[in-house]
C-alpha cells in the first residue's frame, strides 16, 4: 500500500517548477502514481471541438497534477522555522 506524506484538505507550498512559492489545498490525491492536485496550482488549457452542430467549441482550465514530491505540508514548514535557531553574539 502507498502512502503520501500529504492527505486530502491539507495546505501545501510548492517547493518547484514554475508554481513556486504558491500554496493551496490539496484536492484529490493519487497514491499509486504519487501524484497531487493541488487548488489553483497546475493548470492547463484545453480545447474543446463543439460536437453538436451549433454547438460552440470552448477552452476549459484543467487541473492537473503534480509529483507529490514537490508539494510540502504548511505544518512541515512553520516546524522547519520553529526548530531553525539564529547565532546571537554575546557582549563582552
Amino acid at each position: 500500500m502507498n502512502t503520501l506524506h500529504v492527505k486530502k484538505g491539507d495546505t501545501v507550498i510548492i517547493l518547484s517548477g514554475s508554481e513556486k512559492g504558491k500554496s493551496g489545498k490539496v484536492i484529490e490525491v493519487f497514491p499509486k502514481e504519487n501524484k497531487v492536485v493541488v487548488e489553483g496550482v497546475g493548470f492547463h488549457k484545453k480545447h474543446q471541438k463543439p460536437r453538436r452542430e451549433g454547438q460552440q467549441g470552448q477552452i476549459i482550465d484543467k487541473h492537473h497534477p503534480i509529483h507529490a514530491s514537490k508539494v510540502k505540508s504548511t505544518v512541515e514548514v512553520k516546524a522547519e522555522a520553529k526548530a531553525k535557531k539564529t547565532r546571537v553574539a554575546k557582549k563582552k
